[in-house]
């Protein structure tokens, strides 16, 4: 058995503790010391402020050259948590909603695994990354020489699931998590009184025309067989019932599973807007800010993750089929610069629709038995046994 029950044991106390002490992007000093100190207690070496709060350890097996990384993200979530158990947040307007709390503790597990049996041949980098919510620590690790400072042939992911079967797997080859671009939009008309609208030039009437517009993008421009979802999610303008504004203010978000299609969005999203401003009178700016780009696994490396998954839970309890997520994530960034894959653990049914970034979210800490199996079976299987 990979995780004894005292293993289970400590690790679940780690991840209740992470859990009780959440923090938010670049903000995690407190978990990535618990993270290094750990490490370092198991005979690992150990980088710290990598992308500003990242950690790194390099646990070495045998002789052999190869290099791999296994990345698990460390932040939390800026919003209030409604659970009740002992180790609900400490930190008001803060938690842990997504379940990197259970995410860095596996890795922790699969790191004491390893490192007291260093039965594999090469290297295993394990990152402990920051700011995944939203900031990019992926990216900033990259920024800070992540790749060149720890040559990796490849580098692999894990998300807990909620709605899935705990410790059953997804593996997809392909798409997994879409892009998330973000777009504001301010049209500039001129002011009137709203008895005599033919005095002014209405920008509520072209804002709503716009929202209308750009419906179509998705359902009448893009080729059916491209997946995007184009959302207006804000529309201000006005503070008076007799007034006509002079300017209403549009936002929303972007979501695509391929970089070309996601540009041609951000095209037709533009083109659109000259035409309202010239069929309304008025003067329509957009910004428009690429986010996250799509999470897209590698053929190869999908595979070899489905076996092995297939190894610690069961052939049945693998999934190759289930449908890619529209949320994002920046371990993309990763998998642009290296092989790779992001595969998703059940972390149960999800009672009362309680998914991810929700308030009353817990991660489930039976999950994290598999969890480890898998990191574990996974560096055994590429890396290749112990040579003596």
């Amino acid at each position: 058995m990979i995780v004894t029950k005292e293993l289970h044991r400590r690790l679940t106390a780690i991840r209740r503790d992470i859990h009780a002490h959440p923090e938010l992007a670049f903000q995690e000093q407190r978990t990535a010391e618990l993270v290094a100190r750990h490490l370092e207690a198991l005979g690992i070496e150990v980088h710290r402020g990598i992308g500003r709060t990242g950690v790194v350890g390099v646990l070495r097996g045998g002789r052999g050259l190869r290099a791999i990384g296994l990345r698990a993200d460390m932040d939390a979530l800026p919003m209030a948590e409604r659970n009740e158990f002992a180790h609900k947040s400490r930190h008001e307007g803060c938690m842990h909603a997504c379940g990197h709390d259970g995410h860095t503790t596996m890795l922790l597990g699969a790191a004491e695994v390893l490192a007291a049996q260093r039965d594999f041949e090469g290297t295993v980098y394990l990152i402990f990354q920051p700011a995944e919510e939203g900031e990019g620590g992926a990216r900033a690790m990259i920024d800070d020489g992540l790749l060149e400072r720890f040559p990796m042939e490849a580098v692999f992911g894990l998300h807990n699931w909620p709605g899935m079967p705990a410790g059953h797997f997804a593996v997809h080859t392909g798409p997994v998590m879409a892009s998330a671009d973000r777009f504001d939009i301010e049209i500039l008309g001129h002011g009137a009184h709203a008895a005599m609208p033919h005095l002014g030039c209405d920008p509520v009437a072209a804002g709503a025309a716009l929202v209308q517009a750009v419906q179509t993008i998705v359902s009448r421009t893009l080729d059916p067989i491209d997946a995007a979802v184009v959302s207006v999610t804000q529309f201000h303008a006005g503070e008076a019932y007799n007034v006509i504004p002079d300017r209403a203010q549009l936002a929303g978000t972007v979501r695509a599973f391929s970089e070309a299609v996601a540009a041609y969005i951000e095209k037709r999203l533009g083109e659109l807007c000259e035409g309202i401003a010239a069929a309304f009178g008025v003067k329509v700016d957009l910004c428009y800010r690429r986010g996250y780009p799509p999470t897209v696994n590698t053929a190869a490396e999908a595979a070899l993750c489905a076996e092995v998954a297939r190894a610690v839970a069961g052939a049945e309890a693998v999934r190759t089929d289930a449908r890619p997520s529209m949320g994002a994530e920046d371990f993309a960034y990763f998998l642009q610069k290296k092989p790779g894959a992001y595969v998703w653990i059940g972390n149960g049914p999800g009672e009362g629709g309680c998914t991810l970034h929700n308030p009353n979210y817990d991660f489930n800490d039976e999950i994290i038995v598999p969890g480890v199996a898998y990191w574990v079976e996974l560096v055994r299987r590429i890396l290749g046994p112990l040579k003596t």
